[in-house]
């Protein structure tokens, strides 16, 4: 049975502004009270779902799209988190835009209106040891809980799956708050590999400070394979101050690993930019093994610039 949500909506009177498109499903709309945990529960197989108030701007997290279907220039207000649920265990954690809609597969869909932040986040936050999506769901909400909930998900005693999870996810969407707590955990942490986890989530952050932060940290981490991480994703946001870390890396830091590790991130920058810089230091770097790390990239290049100058030396 395919039914279109807008009747459901008209049928119960619903008074939450944010409704999913729903078909082929046995629909069910009910108001949020006391926690989620008691009302998201089945017997038998069945969609529940509720809607989340969310500022962050793209958020149609992989709709199919069909040629008949109209195309949405502005993303909701809200998303959708879906959960299925069998013998009153959640099965899988879903979010999605309300921009999507969703096919039940003939299954009970339970929609749960008016539910509050702090219950969602309550919620999702014991869901996250077991599910990606909670982790996930918990960064899209508007509500500066998230930031304190994604905060504990990062730090131990949490395992480090769930840690890279909310790491990855205080970089990409929880803002000037995220940014904080990634350079206290690249400060703090014992781990190198959550380490790594925080460095990358601070070069997809879109605050301004946190290319700052990535440069302090190519410069004066005290481990040199941090070091070397946050070369390799400055040289993926390219730009003057990006550039300059990098050849500052390789003129002044004491290990090699590192310079080679900066020699790389040259050649992934635009070759009008990288190419000049590598066959400098080729030139002109007095660590042999900088050197010939530069000679191999330039050859990688392909570029008419790289190419002359390996002709030279090889004329010599």
């Amino acid at each position: 049975m395919k039914t279109l949500m807008l009747l459901l909506a008209v049928s119960t009177g619903w008074s939450q502004p944010w409704k999913p498109d729903v078909v082929n499903a046995r629909l069910e709309s009910r108001a949020f009270s006391g926690d989620l945990a008691s009302q998201i529960r089945a017997s038998s197989t069945a969609w529940f779902g509720y809607a989340v108030k969310t500022a962050r701007g793209d958020n149609n997290f992989n709709c199919e799209t069909h040629a008949a279907s109209p195309v949405r220039l502005e993303a909701p207000a809200a998303v959708a988190v879906l959960l299925r649920v069998a013998n009153d265990k959640v099965e899988k954690v879903r979010i999605y835009s309300l921009q999507c809609q969703f096919d039940a597969g003939g299954l009970p869909f339970v929609w749960i209106t008016d539910v509050r932040a702090g219950a969602s986040l309550s919620f999702l936050e014991k869901q996250a040891s077991a599910f990606d999506g909670a982790v996930m769901a918990i960064a899209q909400h508007d509500d500066p809980q998230a930031d304190a909930v994604l905060e504990r998900l990062a730090r131990p005693p949490q395992g480090d799956k769930v840690r890279e999870q909310a790491i990855f996810w205080l970089g990409a969407s929880r803002g000037a708050r995220g940014v904080t707590v990634l350079r206290d955990l690249l400060a703090s942490d014992p781990s190198d590999k959550l380490r790594d986890k925080a460095v990358f989530a601070l070069s997809v952050s879109k605050q301004p400070e946190a290319l700052g932060f990535l440069i302090q940290t190519a410069r004066n981490h005290a481990s040199a394979h941090v070091r070397g991480q946050a070369i390799f994703w400055l040289a993926q946001k390219a730009g003057k101050q990006a550039s300059s870390a990098i050849t500052d890396a390789i003129a002044n830091d004491p290990e090699t690993s590192v310079k080679k590790r900066a020699v790389f991130a040259l050649s992934q920058l635009p070759k009008d930019e990288g190419v000049p810089k590598l066959i400098e230091i080729a030139k002109n770097q007095k660590n042999p093994e900088v050197r010939r790390q530069a000679m191999f990239w330039l050859g990688q290049s392909g570029d008419p610039r790289a190419l002359a100058f390996i002709e030279q030396v090889l004329a010599r």
